[in-house]
């Protein structure tokens, strides 16, 4: 049998070596990061921004090991590809409610000076540790530096921000004598019993036991703090509502609210006059969102206020809010009176 070759012509060489960059460039360095034009550009970042030296840097990219695993968990994340329905028991369960209310008690001191001086209730502190890793049961299987690094230089989707917490985790490292070689966290390099990425860690973790460091391992007031603090500064407001369930059998154009949304886009005004009922209704002007949720008796449709949305800040997922708010409620049940 005669083979016969057919020329390429122009085009079709300059889209098969497109093709080709393509394929190269979404394999990525994979590894032997230390050599590869993206580390090495960051080796100089750290020695200009943030005077670490190049061999310090140079060794732990050297260190850092691609984990492909982790990439296939960022591109399916689980609050992407769960309903409420699925969601909710995952994090709200008897037994951590129960939990958080006896780590509470196990820190009774810590959670009531945090409360006071932050104006966080104590059982939303806890809800969020109990969300994040069950009071430090489990804080990640991965390497931070490996999270960082793989996600950083393998994960072209998000690379210039996850090559920003590298820079900040090196400099952690070494401004505040964190053990990079060793220190567990998330795939997502999320660190520490409060799972804070390095630049949150960095911008909220509080020494809270007054000895010099900031240690969201295994310092229980560093770690307490820590989070009354971020959801602090992120604006929560004292004493204010989280959300309720609204009723809305009598809501007119509902199709028109923007639902799910990630700011508190109406006034309460606004809802009500949209037909929207809720037991306790806040003053007409208080801003909300409305939500709905696909739950397992079908879809639940809640008014969010201001400190929804801040809990949003720790993450973005309605879900995760709305478990955390949840299991909070359910430890304060829990709870020795007194801490509210």
């Amino acid at each position: 049998m005669t083979i016969r070759f057919t020329p390429l012509s122009a085009a079709a060489i300059l889209l098969l070596c497109s093709s080709l960059q393509v394929a190269a460039a979404a394999d990525g360095p994979q590894g032997n990061y230390d050599n590869s034009p993206a580390g090495k550009a960051l080796i100089d970042t750290l020695q200009k921004d943030n005077n670490v030296a190049p061999s310090t840097s140079r060794a732990l990219l050297a260190d850092a090991k691609y984990q492909p695993g982790i990439i296939a968990k960022m591109r399916k994340p689980a609050e992407k590809t769960m309903t409420w329905a699925r969601y909710r028991p995952i994090f709200v369960q008897t037994d951590r409610a129960r939990k958080g209310a006896a780590y509470i008690e196990a820190h009774r001191a810590l959670f009531e000076a945090a409360q006071a001086k932050y104006g966080v209730p104590t059982w939303m502190i806890a809800a969020i540790l109990g969300v994040e890793t069950s009071y430090g049961g489990f804080i990640g299987r991965d390497r931070v530096l490996d999270a960082l690094a793989t996600l950083a230089f393998d994960y072209p989707e998000r690379s210039p921000f996850f090559t920003k917490e590298l820079q900040q985790f090196i400099s952690l490292c070494v401004g505040e004598q964190l053990d990079c070689r060793k220190d567990i966290g998330s795939y997502a390099g999320a660190m520490g019993v409060a799972q804070f990425m390095p630049s949150s860690y960095a911008a909220y973790a509080v020494d809270g036991n007054d000895d010099g460091k900031r240690d969201l391992w295994d310092e229980p007031a560093d770690i307490i703090y820590s989070v009354a603090n971020y959801l602090a500064r992120h604006g929560w407001q004292r004493g204010a509502p989280v959300a309720q369930q609204a009723n809305v059998a009598g809501a007119h154009d509902l199709n028109s609210l923007d639902i799910n949304t990630r700011q508190a886009a109406y006034s309460w005004q606004a809802l009500a006059d949209a037909g929207v009922e809720v037991a306790s209704a806040p003053p007409a002007q208080t801003r909300v969102g409305l939500l709905r949720l696909d739950g397992a008796q079908g879809s639940e449709y809640w008014v969010a206020e201001n400190n929804f949305f801040v809990i949003m800040r720790y993450n973005t997922s309605p879900l995760y809010a709305m478990a955390a708010y949840q299991l909070g409620r359910e430890i304060h049940a829990y709870t020795q009176p007194g801490l509210d």
